[in-house]
């Protein structure tokens, strides 16, 4: 069933009143692939009433008070992305069109969007129920960060929104937790990954430079930051604290990770996987193309890339679904209406990682100084192929599957790295699971970038070139890879771009027509360069590109002149 959004739908369940109001800055998609249907769906699944008010009208009454007053909370989100990267570019210019929006015109969500939507429930509800900031938005913002588009430090959210409580992280252990906390009028405080405001620090816990110092002093701000990431792992994390105000910032440690059972309990939900009818009636919602018939296999990334939110938001470690559990949703997708025999995507945040385990994660902490693939795999990362090979085959013997893709990115190092399968996997996915062209993000090519940005070397891209080519070659295929490569990183410069440029056209032969320029979202090693002018890791000073013509310009170097043949391989 959808959740209720409307006064009917209520009477038509026989419910007077809501335990809790999900507020989100997407129209209401009802997919395990959109955050706040998830909670949703968790939490009713748990018995509590549930409702949602998907991108309210921020200028009047008319949605806000459609469902009335929740009995236990408030749950605000900005939706599936920080709101100001979905209003606005790198550059930013706002954007026109909104994939999560019905009618795709980019109107509905506001700028802060969780701040605005917190403002107006406590407009029209002067004294009421708690007000719970959840999704990436609050997650990433939820000390003191650096925010690109006023090139300022802003406090925590949770301060800005005067929320009452912020769920950090992938929330939904946290969330039911805290609604069984509160039906039961039990005290909330000491749940894992929230935060939330209070008068006097907590005992015990680390504490983090006061905002007014991070502000002024860029050193203290990086000192803060990478105390703040040091304690993101769940099983070594301590508990933080930050004066904002004359109040303090208490962040519990992160709460503990899903089991797979657990994680599989989550997707096997009933979800819709359609756009509320309320909300359907405004148009189209180009995000349905990509995810409705597709399946996520697993959570978390070991790449932990230097601008990239995952590992802070989905965590370091790859938490996998069971085969059983994924070929039971598959299962399910092939009875809908409109399936058509084609799984668009079976995948994570890196499609390939699944079925590589971390030895050490699963009974303990992350490294708290080596990464997982940098500078080399680590020994304790068990990198193979061979349970995503089997999954795969075994999708596609599915009555009523003619294709099953794989539209997630994948990593060519843990390729090369899997001396055993990996050359086999990659043979089985250009065969079967290509939809003519595989996604990888080199990003760049020169190591200096490289290691700012937290990725591997490019000395194995050319092998990995190699690789797929000859395998296409004995399979007959003519297949393309779409690389990823990214403008105006934190210690770019011009010349880097340029020596990029030669590397693209001598290694893969193409000019790609889309270079991402990088955005400085909150929260991020890269943010924390880009802010600060210096590499967190040696301590000395390096160029970055602040300048909107200047980082056109880099973009502009690489694309070059147009050219017929094979392009448009860029980035999203």
């Amino acid at each position: 069933m959808f959740l209720p959004t409307t006064q009917d739908e209520l009477k038509a369940l026989g419910w007077e009143s809501l335990d809790i109001i999900l507020i989100t800055g997407d129209t209401y998609i009802d997919s395990s692939y959109i955050g706040v249907a998830v909670i949703g769906k968790v939490l009713l699944n748990a018995g509590f009433r549930v409702g949602i008010i998907a991108q309210p009208d921020i200028d009047s009454n008319k949605d806000i008070t459609r469902l009335g007053e929740p009995d236990l909370f408030w749950g605000v989100t900005s939706g599936c992305l920080d709101s100001m990267i979905s209003n606005y570019t790198s550059s930013q210019k706002r954007r026109q069109r909104d994939d999560l929006t019905a009618g795709g015109e980019n109107t509905r969500r506001p700028d802060l969007a969780v701040i605005a939507y917190s403002n107006l429930i406590r407009k029209y509800y002067k004294r009421t129920k708690p007000i719970v900031l959840g999704g990436i938005e609050a997650s990433l913002r939820r000390i003191s960060h650096y925010h690109f588009w006023t090139d300022s430090v802003r406090r925590s959210i949770l301060f800005d929104a005067k929320a009452d409580i912020l769920v950090y992280g992938m929330g939904e252990k946290t969330v039911l937790e805290l609604a069984v906390k509160l039906r039961r009028h039990q005290p909330v405080f000491d749940t894992r990954g929230i935060c939330y405001p209070a008068k006097e620090p907590t005992k015990g816990y680390i504490q983090l430079p006061p905002h007014m110092e991070v502000v002024r002093d860029k050193h203290k701000f990086g000192l803060m930051f990478q105390t703040f990431y040091e304690n993101t792992d769940p099983f070594s994390a301590k508990g933080l604290y930050q004066q904002q105000d004359t109040r303090y910032l208490i962040q519990n440690p992160p709460q503990l990770p899903m089991k797979t059972d657990e994680l599989d309990q989550v997707y096997e939900l009933d979800y819709e996987r359609d756009v509320h009818p309320f909300y359907r009636g405004d148009g189209e919602v180009r995000a349905m193309e990509t995810i409705r018939f597709s399946i996520t296999s697993h959570r978390g990334c070991y790449g932990e890339c230097n601008f990239c939110a995952i590992a802070a938001h989905q965590g370091r470690a790859v938490i996998e679904r069971s085969e059983a559990s994924l070929l039971k949703e598959a299962a399910v997708l092939t009875r809908h209406p409109e399936f058509k025999g084609i799984i668009q995507d079976v995948g994570g945040p890196t499609a390939n990682m699944y079925g590589s385990t971390c030895k050490r994660k699963k009974q303990s902490a992350a490294c708290r100084h080596r990464r997982c693939l940098l500078p080399t795999i680590c020994s304790n990362l068990s990198v193979s192929h061979e349970r995503q090979i089997r999954l795969l085959r075994k999708l596609r013997r599915l009555p009523k599957v003619r294709k099953v893709f794989i539209g997630s990115g994948i990593r060519h190092d843990l390729i090369l790295a899997d001396k055993t399968f990996g050359s086999r996997y990659l043979e089985e996915i250009c065969k079967h699971h290509v939809s003519g062209q595989l996604k990888i993000a080199p990003e760049h090519c020169v190591d200096r970038v490289l290691h700012l940005m937290g990725k591997p070397g490019a000395a194995n891209l050319a092998e990995f070139k190699r690789l797929f080519d000859r395998i296409n070659t004995n399979l007959g295929a003519k297949q393309f890879l779409t690389c990823y490569l990214m403008a105006a990183h934190p210690g770019c410069t011009l010349d880097d771009m340029d020596e990029l440029r030669q590397f693209v056209a001598k290694v893969f032969g193409f000019v790609p027509e889309q270079i991402q320029i990088f955005t400085p979202s909150p929260s991020t090693y890269s943010t924390l360069m880009y802010y600060t002018q210096t590499d967190p890791e040696s301590g000395g000073p390096i160029f970055v590109e602040k300048k909107p013509r200047g980082k056109e310009k880099q973009k502009r170097l690489i694309l070059g002149p147009k050219t017929s043949g094979q392009g448009g391989h860029g980035r999203r």
